[in-house]
């Protein structure tokens, strides 16, 4: 037989679409075709494979050999294709048994002795080969990653020679099913915090209903600090948020590591980060930090030293959960489902009313350094909150607050609550669903009336501050809201008329 097929999978966003392999072997003069719009890294693969073939002590054939990848106008990258296009070879040149093919998938990089190297997005490739019903086999280092996938049939291999025993059945490939236990990871402690009790009492609220946070304060405050607590007193990831932010995760350029296997992801771009870096995108889009931060938290330090136009791609995101990179010849949609924390200073030199009297910036100065944040961000943030110097007193003695675990009981129980009643957290509610949830009392709806009077709310803070009343509320274990909780709601949108 001088035609073989052979199953594998492509990258495009999330998605993992087919790729049917045909190999070709045809009478002329020796040479190795690849076609159907391969990138450069599958171009080389023709080195690599006969190299392979060969040192594994398989007969390279001596014919005109072409590589089609279907379909034609899918764009093809990465190292992925070495072994099905190995595999057709094999197969057209009858040194393998060719009817094995059709019931696996096959993805996998060689090395020039025969062995498999790692791939990148093996886990969404399990994916899509699991809905096909289809036996994925790819290298052994991604297997404990592709069989997070429950209903997918993983073997992992160690080499092309493994590979082609367990078709030719001489030595089957055994199926890996060991699967992580929903654990987590273990997060710095939030007692480690000193002092900052309103601090700590918002970053409460904000796990709670799942809500962005601001928070501004003097250098060496402890900002840095409770951000990166955040993520250990949210509750316990699902299945299904595990697999999705695996998945995501599994795209990037460093892969997923198994040992952060639900684990709420935690990322902390530099400020020098582009656009792209954020939202993702690239001739081959790949994930940006808002979607390798999904379901965990994106941690933005020092927010007025981003560039205007960098942080400005974050509106979309935060409204609508998702990301759509656009380019001339690809597009490709990726989840952005993430908890903004971001932190900065009251002023360009950082000590605006600090007790030593340091700050010598002028009110120009200050106002121009909080006017690099626009005011529709501003407004999409549902918790502003200031954190002051530490006193004395406070930072002397010894750690004397909560552990992450007594907090996240709490946010666990009102995260309950909300599921109950609306399916979602209170921070992704619509405006029809505020009016039905978050109805605040009588008395509670004068306060909010004087809040809007006074600071001058927009239609979107109003609903924010409903929102996140509601989350107050639920902490509290109450089932409506009453001025008190709409008035803590309301001191955390102060910073939207703050002195400029």
């Amino acid at each position: 037989m001088s035609l073989a097929v052979v199953h594998s999978r492509a990258l495009a966003g999330m998605e993992a679409p087919p790729v049917t392999v045909e190999a070709h072997l045809a009478n002329g003069l020796p040479s190795f075709t690849i076609v159907g719009l391969p990138e450069a890294e599958v171009k080389e693969a023709k080195d690599r494979v006969r190299a392979a073939l060969q040192n594994a002590r398989f007969e390279f054939p001596a014919r005109r050999i072409t590589i089609n990848l279907a379909p034609a106008d899918l764009p093809k990258e990465s190292g992925r294709f070495d072994l099905p296009i190995a595999l057709g070879i094999l197969a057209a040149s009858e040194q393998l048994p060719a009817q094995k093919l059709d019931g696996c998938e096959f993805a996998g990089e060689l090395a020039l002795t025969g062995e498999l190297r790692a791939i990148r997005g093996a886990l969404a490739m399990a994916l899509s080969a699991a809905r096909s019903h289809r036996a994925f086999i790819l290298p052994e280092p991604n297997a404990r990653e592709a069989a997070l996938v429950e209903e997918a049939m993983i073997y992992p291999a160690r080499s092309l020679l493994d590979v082609c025993a367990h078709l030719a059945g001489r030595a089957l490939l055994e199926r890996c099913t060991s699967r992580p236990a929903l654990n987590g990871h273990h997060h710095p402690d939030m007692m480690e915090v000193k002092g900052q009790l309103h601090a700590k009492r918002a970053l409460e609220i904000a796990a709670a209903g799942g809500h962005s946070l601001l928070m501004v304060g003097p250098p060496g405050t402890g900002k840095s600090m409770l951000a990166e607590r955040l993520p250990g007193i949210l509750p316990p990831m699902t299945r299904d948020e595990a697999l999705a932010a695996a998945a995501v995760q599994s795209l990037g350029s460093s892969g997923f590591d198994i040992a952060n296997w639900a684990t709420r992801p935690f990322r902390a771009p530099h400020h020098t980060a582009s656009a792209v870096a954020l939202v993702g995108g690239g001739s081959h889009p790949r994930p940006g930090e808002i979607s390798m931060a999904l379901h965990g938290v994106l941690f933005l330090d020092e927010l007025p030293e981003f560039e205007r136009k960098v942080l400005e791609v974050l509106r979309e995101p935060l409204e609508s959960g998702r990301i759509s990179v656009a380019r001339a010849a690809r597009q490709a949609e990726f989840p952005a489902e993430f908890q903004l924390v971001a932190a900065m200073n009251p002023c360009p030199c950082g000590y605006l009313g600090h007790a030593n009297g340091r700050c010598r910036c002028t009110p120009d100065q200050v106002a121009r350094y909080r006017r690099r944040i626009s005011g529709p961000l501003l407004d999409r943030i549902d918790l502003h909150v200031e954190v002051p110097d530490v006193p004395q007193e406070d930072l002397t003695r010894s750690a004397q607050g909560e552990h992450s675990a007594s907090v996240r009981a709490r946010v666990a129980a009102a995260r309950e609550h909300q599921l109950e009643r609306q399916g979602q957290p209170n921070s992704v509610l619509t405006a029809r669903e505020v009016d039905r949830h978050c109805a605040p009392d009588a008395r509670g709806a004068t306060v909010l009336k004087q809040a809007i009077a006074r600071l001058g709310l927009s239609a979107r803070g109003y609903h924010r501050v409903l929102k996140v009343a509601r989350t107050i509320a639920d902490l509290a274990g109450a089932r409506s809201l009453a001025a008190a909780h709409v008035a803590e709601a309301i001191q955390y949108r102060r910073f939207d008329r703050a002195p400029q």
